[in-house]
């Protein structure tokens, strides 16, 4: 059998279908991470895939977060399944149970534990040795500890503690369990891209945890030789599993399997090597053949790691009750004629309903918005009368109809769009003005064409006109006014006709000057790109979202893609900021 385990970041990396992407690792059972999926937005297509049951776990209450997900082809079904690692959310009936000494934990901490959707467990069976033996395996995505969150600190430590619990109160003989996914942890320097940078490597509390949880693993992971490393492991001191990638693969450098994408460090393998597929020693021992990562595969921060087992899985005839195609949105229960013709008055039921069918996978003003968006938003912005009670909907609009044939004719959807128009000038960009050509002839072009008529001395045209040349048109008209005015007061007036002609120009001279400095002040182009010194290459702009003192403020990076300082194709030391008013 062939298991892989991938975090996808996102079920969107399978654009080009999900069966296909499933079909391309031809393997048994196919472990995803991050699925970012919430209950009420698994679609059927992705849902149910031909060939494979599936098995999901959702985030409770923060959609496009977190999610794992376990397919299984038809030949490695699976005899119990489930949701979490605490059993609370477990099905009665097909469990996989065996939870352990869970007393170090409160009741909100295991429910705390579990509302993220980061574990799936089903359970398999194959034949060993001494005959049907059992496999366990636990697909989980394990927290990320936020260095400016100490409590995520915590939360992480306690699902290390969980997992570690369960999966060891799980195994034993004849039941051999696999734990794969994303464990956001890297655990030996040799995993690490640069652990130098790292403040306290080796006293990382998730690198720590990693010590007591495996066993089998050098001390060091850089070692030149590690003897005997193709033999089968032996129980040293530690923990209950096995690293199967370093055990095929005790002394590989540079095998990382996440890259951070903002900085490109994928193409200058610039990461680190946090995720897994653990197994227990017996069965390190006895079947696993290989195992290995597959860099080459992109559509995601991470990559896949795969493993190859010489057990063959035997096929329940039923799957357990956790898998999707169970769920009454894909079952066809819902699909009554009579949920089609619900009162408008029964809204608020029919979300109950899909609240009860849907337990805790969303919050209720989700469940709202997702049942009828539409309405909701309408009943947001009614407007309720002080003189009795809210008209229904329908008779509101058809009397807001007939009002507005009777007073006006209906205008244009557009028009709801347009700002209000000035008390001198339109603000629309485009209208039509009534007046003789013989007034506005520079408005019409000498070459216009044939197709354009021009109009006699005494009609009266209309001309579409926009914004610019009606202020061009009056501002002229203004100037030949006053030029009038100053023309006809008389004789020995020269002097403050001219003072005034003058005053006049300076003014029209000024505004013209201030303008374009003002919108080049406004509308200013992002700031000119220097030059790192490394290359001599021009620097990308960026801006820290990092909350701070620093806080949306501008620099310059080298554009290359981040590596380690003795890569000379990577990215240079370079960083200045943009300066304010640049």
């Amino acid at each position: 059998m062939k298991i892989v385990t991938w975090n996808i970041n996102g079920i969107r990396t399978f654009k080009n279908g999900i069966k296909k992407a499933l079909d391309s690792f031809d393997a048994d059972i196919i472990c995803v991470q991050e699925t970012k999926v919430t209950r009420d937005l698994l679609d059927e297509r992705t849902a149910i895939v031909d060939g494979y049951s599936s098995y999901f776990s959702f985030s409770r209450g923060r959609s496009g977060y977190s999610g794992v997900a376990t397919f299984c082809k038809d030949a490695a079904t699976p005899f119990a399944a489930e949701e979490g690692l605490t059993g609370l959310l477990a099905s009665n009936g097909d469990a996989v149970g065996c939870y352990g000494d869970q007393g170090a934990f409160s009741t909100e901490e295991l429910q705390s534990l579990d509302s993220e959707g980061r574990a799936v467990i089903t359970q398999h069976k194959f034949m060993g040795e001494e005959g049907s033996e059992t496999l366990t395996v636990i697909n989980v995505y394990c927290p990320r500890a936020d260095p400016e969150k100490p409590e995520r600190k915590l939360f992480k430590l306690q699902f290390y503690k969980l997992l570690q619990s369960r999966a060891e109160t799980i195994e034993g003989p004849g039941s051999h369990v696999i734990i794969l996914g994303d464990i956001n942890t890297s655990h030996r320097p040799i995993d690490h891209c640069d652990p130098d940078d790292v403040d306290n490597f080796e006293d990382n509390p998730g690198r720590k945890w990693l010590d007591s949880f495996l066993f089998g693993s050098a001390e060091n992971g850089n070692e030149e030789e590690v003897e005997d490393s193709e033999t089968s492991p032996k129980c040293m001191a530690g923990g209950k599993f096995v690293d199967t990638f370093r055990h095929f693969h005790p002394t590989r450098a540079n095998a990382f399997t996440c890259w951070s994408t903002l900085t490109g460090a994928r193409q200058t393998n610039y990461g680190t090597r946090i995720d897994y597929i653990f197994g227990s020693c017996s069965l390190v021992e006895k079947s696993f053949l290989s195992a290995d990562i597959m860099p080459e595969v992109e559509g995601s921060d991470h990559c896949p790691v795969w493993a190859q087992l010489s057990c063959t899985l035997i096929p329940s005839p039923k799957c357990p009750s956790l898998c999707t195609r169970y769920m009454p949105e894909f079952a066809g229960r819902q699909q009554k004629l009579s949920r089609f013709f619900v009162k408008v008055s029964e809204q608020q039921n029919v979300s109950s309903d899909i609240a009860e069918s849907l337990p805790g996978s969303q919050e209720a003003g989700e469940i709202r918005e997702n049942v009828g968006p539409i309405a909701e938003g309408m009943s947001a912005g009614k407007k309720r009368t002080s003189d009795g009670p809210p008209e229904s909907s329908a008779f509101k609009g058809k009397r807001s109809k007939q009002v507005k044939t009777a007073n006006k004719p209906q205008g244009s959807l557009l028009a709801f769009f347009k700002p209000k128009p000035s008390p001198e000038i339109p603000s629309s960009q485009s209208f039509m003005i009534r007046a003789k050509p013989a007034n506005c002839s520079s408005l019409i072009s000498e070459d216009s064409g044939p197709d354009i008529h021009k109009p006699k001395p005494n009609d009266v045209t209309d001309y579409n006109v926009t914004h610019d040349m009606l202020t061009d048109c009056l501002t002229e008209v203004r100037e030949d006014t006053e030029e009038t005015r100053l023309n006809t007061e008389g004789p020995g007036c020269e002097d403050d006709i001219q003072i005034k002609a003058t005053s006049h120009q300076e003014t029209k001279d000024s505004k013209k000057g201030k303008c374009p400095d003002f919108w080049k002040a406004v509308l200013r182009g992002p700031p000119q790109p220097p030059l790192c010194k490394e290359h001599n290459e021009p620097c990308v702009l960026r801006t820290v979202k990092k909350a701070g003192p620093n806080l949306g403020r501008q620099f310059f990076v080298c554009a290359r893609p981040q590596g380690h300082a003795s890569n000379p194709e990577a990215r240079c030391n370079f960083f200045a900021w943009v300066e304010k008013g640049k």
